[in-house]
């Protein structure tokens, strides 16, 4: 899968989790950038990624990932 689909399928469970059509996230979006991403929405980004990906976050991806863009990387590098 290519980083575009990637970016198809992680703005629908953006938009899903947030209950925001509205959003469109980039390589260099943020919890800041989405006023609703907090700690307890954070868990739930990343299960329903996990989910809908297919794949599993180690504990040291998910602290370590600054931004979307390093998601995409990590997801890429997990489902080939």
């Amino acid at each position: 899968m290519n980083r575009e689909a990637i970016f198809d399928r992680l703005n629908i469970i953006f938009r899903d989790i947030f209950d925001d059509e509205s959003i469109t996230v980039t390589d260099k979006t943020t919890a800041d950038d989405i006023e609703e991403w907090d700690s307890l929405e954070h868990i739930n980004l990343i299960n329903a990624i996990e989910h809908e990906m297919g794949m599993k976050f180690t504990m040291g991806q998910v602290v370590s990932m600054k931004n979307v863009g390093e998601m995409v990387d990590v997801i890429a590098a997990s489902i080939g």
